[in-house]
């Protein structure tokens, strides 16, 4: 009966594994709903933000602005690459450093010199292990990121793009767009794009003057793109999570089902072999 008493052992070990998984995904389901409403509620600042911009925008102010300013040439640039603290989440994690590894190709390509900023202990570690210099890191934002988070990882970036020592500014993040999609995207945050053609315009008063206000609006815009792609993260991450520990648990589950009929078996099958021997005896002792 030793193969049955491994068997046991292993289906207490899968049940065991199960109730982890699926304790996980309990978990990682709760934190992306509250993470999901951060996420809605990002967005319509951030669009009122960007219809304010575009009402006060014209070629004469942008050119007092050094945020609009559109470099002909990218010589340096910088990357915000986001990734989670954690694993657990199937691809999540790789998908996001193959997003940023392709982005800094594309530059490097185009003649550009790119400084890597990682948040996200996994991103870090990728970058370490390949031998690339990362300039800043962080990896102690939580799970509810704030506006002074998003603060703290980009305003020494603007400052640097407002003395030229930059030309662009990209943050690599998971643009969350459902539980089941949110693929990894590479935004442009510097320069502040102009307003396209279609962009709504609306009748403000003005105080003191538009020079004023889009002055104090141009790093708001641009810290709120970084916070943005933050609640995304978190949004996606838990998701993502959810996901492969809602496959882990199904999987425990079918495993389970295939050792109980293995054990029935070999259960069964010693049964039958201590019966056969018992009936053997006695058919001996009565010849």
């Amino acid at each position: 009966m030793a193969k049955g008493r491994e068997l046991k052992g292993r289906i207490k070990s899968v049940e065991n594994t199960r109730k982890i998984t699926r304790t996980m995904e309990m978990v990682a389901t709760s934190k992306m709903k509250r993470a999901q409403d951060r996420v809605s509620a990002a967005r319509p600042y951030a669009e009122s933000l960007r219809e304010v911009i575009a009402s006060l925008y014209s070629p004469e102010l942008a050119e007092q602005f050094p945020l609009l300013r559109q470099p002909t040439q990218v010589k340096k640039a910088a990357i915000i690459a986001m990734t989670a603290n954690r694993g657990l989440a199937g691809a999540f994690n790789a998908n996001l450093i193959k997003e940023a590894r392709a982005t800094i190709n594309r530059l490097e390509g185009q003649g550009a010199a790119v400084d890597v900023h990682a948040v996200g202990k996994k991103g870090l570690g990728y970058f370490k292990y390949v031998g690339r210099n990362v300039v800043t890191s962080r990896t102690d934002i939580s799970d509810r990121p704030t506006a002074e988070n998003a603060a703290e990882l980009v305003n020494d970036l603007i400052a640097a793009y407002a003395k030229g020592e930059i030309d662009a500014l990209y943050v690599v993040y998971p643009n969350f767009k459902s539980v089941l999609s949110a693929p990894p995207t590479a935004v442009q945050v510097l320069p502040v794009q102009p307003p396209d053609g279609g962009a709504k315009k609306r009748d403000y008063i003005l105080s003191p003057n538009a020079e004023s206000i889009l002055g104090e609006l141009l790093p708001l815009y641009v810290r709120n793109s970084i916070y943005r792609a933050l609640v995304e993260m978190t949004a996606a991450f838990y998701a993502a999570q959810r996901t492969a520990m809602k496959n882990a648990t199904d999987n425990a589950s079918d495993m389970l089902k295939i050792l109980g009929r293995t054990y029935n078996r070999a259960r069964q099958a010693t049964i039958t072999q201590e019966i056969a021997e018992i009936v053997g005896g006695a058919a001996a002792l009565e010849g």
